[in-house]
């Protein structure tokens, strides 16, 4: 156990925390639901939803059509869409209702997100409950959230002009949008509950922390290859493993030219660097745990550490397994669920690893 003489908090901001746990929990349940909004998102896509809603009515379109003539008209819309035009000029009114039910619900979710984040925010606000630090912080995440309602939208334009998908590019802004406001809201609930977490107060725990930092960043370049893979239908290729098509690295990864634009509009080549990013990523996972276990830090930490271990373990092997499955619906949800909770278990040891040993000038 390292030897950890605690300097004095003096200049410390220390919150009470009888008045901000409320707070903080309300974070929390914010946290829930974007949670549950990335899985729901990955359903979408994965059923080939997504392009069913072809307007943007935020507040007044939070009702889904509640009359025929209603339902007509909004598969008339979608009737002059590429996706019908090349995909589902057969399709009938019953078949687009499974598939706009999944996209209504995507947006009516996120509104939802907008309204359990602003209406307690209000109320805290009047109340004089959020301490001047914080109120900057959880208003630039309720602009964040509204932007990621434009971005949303921007992505879906991207399908209903001239091709019959969304631009893989606009899908990765927009999952990866996601991800960093779920983990700015957790940055935050942490931060209330625990401001002074023990393991901050170990020399090591500097060192660390910049290890960890690699890993969530990993860990996010992972997850927006993830975006170009579903964006491109690159999963439904090369699904075996560990080779592709019997090859290390197929021949293909290169057709295009110039060369690096393999990286980014190649489906073999963004198939390949997403299998290699997700490797090296649960390298990078396991190295850093295996330093914070060996560490000893007080406080949380190592138990931190060693449920992140697991996760990208399991994270590892819902990739595999969604890939040999030709993408089952289930398994790929749940294989974005797992890229959440891996970045859950990095932001957590990184609020764990917070140097707090200096006090503020």
């Amino acid at each position: 156990m390292t030897d950890i003489t605690a300097p004095a908090l003096a200049g410390k901001d220390v919150r009470d925390p009888a008045s901000t746990r409320p707070i903080a929990y309300w974070l929390l349940v914010c946290c829930a639901m974007v949670f549950a909004m990335a899985v729901i998102g990955a359903i979408t896509r994965l059923t080939e939803s997504g392009l069913s809603m072809v307007e943007w009515k935020p507040l007044i379109g939070i009702l889904p059509p509640l009359s025929e003539a209603e339902w007509n008209r909004v598969f008339g819309l979608y009737q002059t869409t590429p996706e019908f035009r090349i995909y589902n000029a057969t399709m009938d009114l019953a078949a687009f209702k499974q598939i706009f039910w999944w996209e209504w619900f995507h947006r009516f979710w996120g509104q939802l997100i907008g309204f359990v984040f602003l209406i307690p925010f209000l109320r805290f606000w009047v109340n004089g409950r959020i301490p001047a630090d914080l109120w900057p912080k959880l208003a630039g995440l309720f602009l964040l959230g509204g932007l990621q309602g434009v971005i949303g939208w921007y992505m879906v334009k991207s399908g209903l002009v001239d091709r019959p998908d969304v631009s893989h590019y606009r899908l990765a802004l927009h999952l990866g949008t996601a991800i960093v406001i779920y983990g700015l809201l957790l940055r935050t609930a942490l931060g209330i509950l625990d401001p002074l977490p023990l393991a901050g107060w170990a020399t090591e725990s500097g060192r660390l922390r910049k290890h960890a930092r690699w890993a969530l960043g990993l860990t996010g370049v992972t997850i927006v290859w993830g975006a170009f893979v579903a964006g491109t239908d690159a999963g439904l290729a090369y699904n075996t493993f560990p080779l592709m098509a019997g090859h290390v690295i197929p021949p293909e990864v290169a057709n295009l030219t110039p060369w690096w634009i393999n990286l980014f509009e190649n489906t073999a080549a963004i198939q390949l660097t997403h299998r290699a990013l997700a490797l090296l990523t649960g390298l990078v996972v396991l190295g850093l745990a295996l330093r914070v276990w060996v560490a000893r830090l007080p406080g949380r930490a190592g138990r931190v550490a060693l449920l992140t271990a697991a996760m990208v373990l399991v994270q590892i092997g819902l990739g595999i397994a969604t890939l040999l499955s030709v993408v089952w619906i289930p398994l790929g949800a749940a294989h974005q669920a797992g890229a959440i909770l891996l970045v859950s278990g990095l932001v957590w040891l990184l609020h764990e690893l917070r140097p707090v040993g200096v006090p503020k000038r």
